[in-house]
């Protein structure tokens, strides 16, 4: 059974960082300085479970008045295409609405645009090349 949830405990928050650990710094090669930023303090954070074992994260942050910034979603690479992802996703746009939330952001790597746009994200800029990965800009209305 998998599930999503906010991290509110200092572990929750621990598996979540363990999981971007594992999918940005040791996957993808992204340097520790910057996946693990700033934001962290501050950013609302979920973590995806199959059964009791983290397997997915993300973290939503508020830009502005009404509108929010979710960044860092991935799945272990043992767990993709199982449906986490979205589950991820809708549990953070959920969130988003609940805090009064009404466009949500985001900086999808170029290989998950389609992945988003399933979602109802819509590009909004050129490519452009954060930690040397392609991104496109999206967003959302979750109203």
């Amino acid at each position: 059974m998998q599930k999503v949830k906010v991290a509110t405990t200092p572990l929750e928050k621990e598996q979540a960082m363990e999981v971007r650990r594992t999918v940005f710094i040791e996957e993808q090669g992204v340097p520790a300085t910057i996946e693990m930023d700033a934001n962290d303090a501050t950013a609302v954070h979920f973590v995806g479970y199959q059964l009791e074992q983290p397997i997915a994260a993300g973290r939503i942050r508020e830009l502005e008045p009404g509108t929010g910034k979710v960044e860092r979603v991935c799945v272990l690479s043992e767990y993709r295409g199982q449906h986490i992802g979205v589950l991820v996703m809708e549990a953070m746009e959920e969130h988003a609405r609940t805090i009064g939330m009404n466009k949500l952001k985001l900086n999808a790597q170029s290989y998950a645009i389609p992945f988003y746009e399933k979602l109802g994200y819509a590009i909004t800029s050129p490519e452009f090349f954060e930690a040397g990965i392609s991104h496109r800009s999206m967003e959302k209305n979750i109203l």
